[in-house]
């Protein structure tokens, strides 16, 4: 019986590269769809498929167990896994691969052009001289001014090393701290969030969604931020209570959100996020450049084809 691929991912299908050649390599019959899917979706598709290779479709318990027994592997292209029932998959000795590693540099840059954009105001004003207005604002500069980053791993310490070249002193939490790091880029190291939120100027969220994480920023956490700080989010939607985060916005309490997920993808036309004050919106694009998009893919495509070849050279997220 020839070997199916699902391949959901569109930054994947879209990017030319040399992971197109390495999947037509192999003799497999690839099934291609337009995710993220909703479950409904994946629930359609499921048990036809030796294999996913997805982005950030809902692979639910439902779903899962609707694959098998056919489904043999899940590869993942990217890092979090909050979309997946990893529990369930582990339960059923189905390994989930990702690609830890591949996109940090991207998402960094991109963390900090959503803070430029802010504190220079830049969507307001090129959006006026399109339309043919020559508007004048002042906006500010991020030399100085502190950057506390929740989450110190891969993503968070090229946030990190960039904030140090913008002449910005930087304060920090993780649970799994890298002690070499932080001395060598003078990083100052708190215990909890709540300090890294009452101490920072600019807080970059930069850790993965979880039950200990899910509207982590709420009104409770906000009010213990500097008034006028601004709020990065390059990470999940979810880690931020929008309601709370409108709230904030419209009040100034908040100086500035600029995020690259939401906690709806895509979003209703009438997302209120879409329309708030000082709130800069891009479309779950952090990760996506022509560079990492090929090393995530190659990546994934490889972590697929050498499990299901046999092969030990692939990342597994979770253990049997």
């Amino acid at each position: 019986m020839t070997t199916r691929i699902l391949l959901t991912t569109t930054s994947y299908q879209d990017t030319p590269g040399p992971h197109h050649d390495l999947l037509e390599s192999q003799d497999f019959e690839i099934v291609r769809e337009r995710g993220p899917l909703p479950e409904g979706k994946m629930l359609e598709l499921a048990g036809e498929f030796d294999a996913f290779l997805c982005g950030d479709d809902a692979i639910t318990k439902a779903v899962i167990e609707k694959s098998q027994p056919r489904l043999k592997v899940i590869s993942k292209y990217g890092i979090g896994l909050d979309k997946i029932d990893l529990d369930f998959a582990t339960s059923q000795k189905i390994p989930v691969l990702n690609t830890p590693g591949v996109n940090h540099t991207t998402v960094a840059e991109h963390t900090f052009g959503l803070l430029i954009c802010i504190e220079k105001r830049l969507i307001d004003v090129c959006g006026a001289a399109r339309q043919g207005e020559w508007k004048r604002v002042t906006g500010h500069e991020i030399m100085g001014k502190t950057m506390g980053i929740i989450g110190l791993g891969r993503i968070g310490k090229e946030v990190a090393t960039r904030a140090k070249a913008f002449g910005m002193p930087v304060t920090a939490f993780d649970p799994y701290w890298d002690e070499a790091f932080a001395a060598e880029h003078d990083i100052t190291r708190y215990e909890t969030m709540d300090e890294v939120l009452k101490s920072a100027d600019v807080i970059s969220l930069h850790c993965f969604l979880d039950e200990n994480t899910r509207d982590m920023i709420n009104a409770k956490s906000i009010s213990e931020m500097r008034d006028g700080a601004i709020v990065l989010n390059c990470a999940r939607g979810e880690l931020v209570n929008t309601a709370d985060m409108v709230e904030a916005l419209n009040s100034e309490k908040i100086g500035g959100y600029g995020t690259d997920v939401l906690d709806e993808e895509p979003p209703p036309a009438d997302h209120p996020l879409l329309t708030a004050k000082n709130c800069v919106v891009s479309s779950h694009i952090g990760s996506r450049t022509y560079e990492s998009v090929v090393r995530q893919a190659m990546r994934a495509t490889n972590n697929l084809i050498n499990y299901l070849n046999g092969d030990s050279d692939f990342i597994q997220a979770n253990k049997f």
